[in-house]
This record gives C-alpha cells, sequence and structure tokens, in this order.
C-alpha cells in the first residue's frame, strides 16, 4: 500500500474537517427524527459517540493492537502494505513507526465515521470516497474490508475494558458492520467508475 494511497486518505480526512461554530447562547436545535438508513437507536448513537471518547484518548494504541491482531488472523493481508509488509513477527509489529503511522490513519478515518453517524448523507459520501480510493490498491479485494471486524472489536475491548459492557459491544458491532458496509459499497462503486472510464476509453 503506497504513498499514494497514504496521501489520498489523508487528503480526504483533512478535507472531511468540521470547523463550523455554533453560538452557545443559541437555543439546541430541534432533534431531527431518526434516519432509517441508521441501525442505531438514538440512545446507540449517544452511547457510542461517550464511549468512543475513550478510545479517541487511546487512538494510536487502539489502532496499532487492531492492526496486530488483523495480521495474526490474516497473514495474507499484510502482503499488500509495501511499507511494513516484512514485518512478520508481533514484536517487530508493535515496534514499527510505519505501522503506526498507518494504523493512525486508518483510525482517523473511524473516528469521522462514528463522529458523523448524526449526519447520515455525509457519513456515506465520505465512507464511500474512502472505499471507492481503495481500488487504487494492487491486489485488494471488497472482502478485505470484513477482516477488520473482529480486530477492531478486539482492541476496542482491549482499550475499554471494563467500560465494554455486552450492551457497547453490540453497538460496536452494529457500528463497524454499518462502516464496513459503506466502504464496500463505495468500493464497489470505485469499480463502476474504472469499469465505465475503461469502456470510454476504448470507444474513442
Amino acid at each position: 500500500m503506497g504513498c499514494s494511497f497514504t496521501k489520498g486518505l489523508q487528503a480526504i480526512n483533512r478535507k472531511s474537517h468540521d470547523d463550523k461554530l455554533h453560538d452557545p447562547l443559541d437555543d439546541p436545535p430541534v432533534p431531527a427524527p431518526p434516519d432509517p438508513r441508521l441501525p442505531l437507536t438514538a440512545k446507540q448513537r449517544f452511547n457510542i459517540s461517550k464511549s468512543w471518547k475513550g478510545i479517541a484518548r487511546a487512538m494510536e494504541h487502539t489502532g496499532i493492537t487492531m492492526f496486530v491482531k488483523l495480521f495474526q488472523e490474516n497473514e495474507d493481508l499484510i502482503a499488500l502494505f509495501e511499507k511494513f509488509q516484512y514485518l512478520r513477527t508481533q514484536e517487530s509489529q508493535l515496534e514499527s513507526l510505519e505501522l503506526a503511522q498507518h494504523a493512525s490513519i486508518v483510525m482517523a478515518t473511524l473516528d469521522e465515521g462514528i463522529r458523523s453517524l448524526d449526519k447520515v448523507d455525509y457519513f456515506i459520501d465520505y465512507l464511500h470516497s474512502v472505499g471507492k480510493l481503495h481500488t487504487k490498491i494492487s491486489g485488494f479485494k471488497k472482502e478485505n474490508f470484513w477482516r477488520i471486524e473482529e480486530p477492531f472489536l478486539a482492541a476496542v475491548k482491549e482499550t475499554l475494558g471494563d467500560r465494554y459492557t455486552e450492551n457497547m459491544e453490540n453497538i460496536y458491532k452494529i457500528t463497524i458492520r454499518f462502516i464496513l458496509e459503506t466502504l464496500t459499497r463505495g468500493f464497489e462503486l470505485g469499480e463502476e467508475d474504472t469499469k465505465k472510464n475503461d469502456v470510454l476509453s476504448n470507444s474513442i
């Protein structure tokens, strides 16, 4: 996974930064009705937003833990990462600056997704753009997105400790699956765009 992909993901994350300011004296806005596309209730959305603050304080550590667990369970995936495909032991992965950098970028993507659960249109557009970006990675398959589910949940559990209750586990499962479904759809849209461009190129 080369520099162009990393730069692309960083650019998407920078573009996603929301700098809107709200007058603290304004009345709070009337809550919008639940979006039917969001698989979480209002209470579940509130709970994960609150819980995620604990992850945000340990973002890099959680990301490294997630990737180490990912490679333990899916050794073939490390070959997709040019910068650290030579890291074959858990110790070397834990100490790798390159892996830590990539883990932080991926966690920033997940962070943006979870923070955007109340803005479903933006959530979908953002993760579709990230999914499309993965079509530029040689050898990457859309099924690979789903391999991060269990490592993500395990890393979150390790970071949160006793705060990772059965109820929170269920909420995190629903959330990560919603994120992965959206990323996968973005990848599919990227493939469709590539095919259309190929057809146009061949017709000229």
